[in-house]
């Protein structure tokens, strides 16, 4: 099978592309058209064998989270999704593959709307880089650098997840079956929040996707907002043992290593944000509408530094590093 017999057979969609995109795959370039007025909101992420997943992920599973890490940005912005590009190096041609590759990756881009208008394929070392585009109103972007002293810290879902079955699959925990099964999914299938990104719109003050670990996460806020934040590492630790993935074995791991999970453990793609303690109803409201829950775990101090505490407000010691590639 050829680069162009591949792609037709894979990732051409019959009918037309979706009402942001003029032109779609077929041509040098995508011509993509916004609603007017508005501005494109653009993000691109690699996804590469060994580094971000395990050679043994299905292929539907690795599609969706291909694309849902860029959709995660583009829920961190508060845009709505248009379309996106693919480039996939291969390194042989695997019909099975490709078709639960495509499928999964097809899938999460029907439920948001988001058409496949172009990329690339070559062969080489397995290795997805996908680039997102989205629209948003002038004005209504959310961004690293509007916390403000005060300001409530807020996380969607439940951040450790995806850490806890990073640990169970590489042996460094145990989990019953049902207990990983239901962890993997979050390692593997993350749910990008894209409905509670745009309810934030206009509402939060700042926001980031959790992708590396939620206070390495949340120090790029501060530091784009030239603030600081009291975290509750209690809450954040309680949240995970609360989970519904761990089924009620949430007492069967060890309080430190949930806060590690929680506080450090990346690939979460859930949304930490700030919001004025005016709007904490909004927010919570917000995350009714959307179907996603929220949890208050801190609060922006004008004082540069993150300072962790206990659940009686006492300091707590430890570091907590965030993932970074080449550290």
């Amino acid at each position: 099978m050829g680069e162009f017999d591949l792609i037709a057979r894979y990732f051409a969609r019959p009918g037309p592309p979706g009402r942001s995109v003029a032109l779609g795959v077929g041509d040098d370039c995508a011509l993509l058209q916004p609603a007017p007025g508005m501005q494109l909101a653009v993000s691109s992420d690699m996804l590469v064998e060994g580094r971000h997943f395990f050679a043994d992920v299905y292929p539907a599973h690795l599609g969706h989270k291909a694309l849902a890490v860029n959709l995660s940005d583009l829920a961190a912005c508060g845009a709505r999704p248009l379309a996106f590009t693919l480039a996939l190096a291969l390194p042989r041609v695997d019909e099975v593959w490709l078709q639960g590759f495509a499928e999964g990756l097809l899938a999460l881009a029907d439920e948001h709307g988001c058409a496949l208008v172009g990329g690339d394929t070559t062969q080489g070392p397995l290795n997805l880089c996908i680039t997102v585009f989205g629209e948003v109103a002038p004005g209504q972007a959310l961004l690293r650098s509007g916390a403000r002293p005060g300001d409530d810290i807020w996380v969607s879902g439940t951040p450790g997840e995806a850490r806890l079955a990073l640990d169970a699959l590489r042996g460094q925990l145990h989990a019953a079956p049902e207990v990983l099964a239901a962890l993997r999914q979050r390692l593997e299938r993350p749910t990008p929040r894209v409905a509670l990104g745009r309810r934030l719109a206009g509402l939060a003050s700042s926001a980031i996707d959790v992708s590396d670990g939620l206070l390495g996460d949340l120090s790029h806020i501060l530091s784009a907002s030239r603030a600081g934040a009291r975290i509750d590492v209690d809450a954040a630790a309680d949240l995970l043992a609360a989970s519904a993935c761990l089924s009620g074995a949430g007492g069967c791991f060890d309080h430190h290593l949930l806060m590690r999970c929680a506080l450090a453990g990346g690939d979460d793609y859930e949304l930490a944000f700030t919001a004025p303690p005016a709007r904490r109803e909004a927010v919570c409201q917000a995350g009714r509408d959307s179907g996603t829950s929220v949890t208050r775990i801190g609060a922006v101090e004008a004082a540069p530094g993150l300072r962790l505490v206990d659940g009686a407000g006492q300091p707590v010691q430890g570091r907590f590093p965030s993932f970074d590639h080449f550290a």
